[in-house]
């Protein structure tokens, strides 16, 4: 069964950091496209942060110059170093998985996604 676990979250004052982390149960996961989205109440959930196998690296301008994307594909495992943070950050952070290309290698999915960590800025 395909998992993706999260871990890392948390509550922190604002200024403060947090580390998530996202372990992926298969190895096929070394040529998907591994990020992180972030969801707030009444929010539509939007891309944080995302790094390709090859080490291409995206980050939303909110988060530009305080996050830290990476990854290690050896143990497929993609983590975010979240500083500076804001209380506009708190929301609930997602791990997601995304093969880029028209079809990923069977019998796997083009997108998985974990349960999701809360990150909550707060004095």
């Amino acid at each position: 069964q395909v998992q993706l676990v999260e871990s890392g979250g948390g509550l922190v004052q604002p200024g403060g950091s947090l580390r998530l982390s996202c372990a992926a149960s298969e190895r096929v996961f070394e040529v998907y496209i591994m990020g992180w989205y972030r969801q707030a109440p009444g929010k539509h959930r939007e891309l944080v942060a995302a790094i390709s196998s090859g080490g291409t690296l995206y980050y939303a301008d909110s988060v530009k110059g305080r996050f830290t994307i990476s990854r290690d594909n050896a143990k497929n495992t993609v983590w975010m170093q979240m500083n500076s943070l804001k209380p506009e950050d708190t929301a609930a952070y997602l791990c997601n998985v995304h093969f880029p290309g028209p079809r990923p290698p069977p019998p796997y999915e083009s997108d998985y996604w974990g349960q999701g960590t809360q990150v909550t800025v707060s004095s």
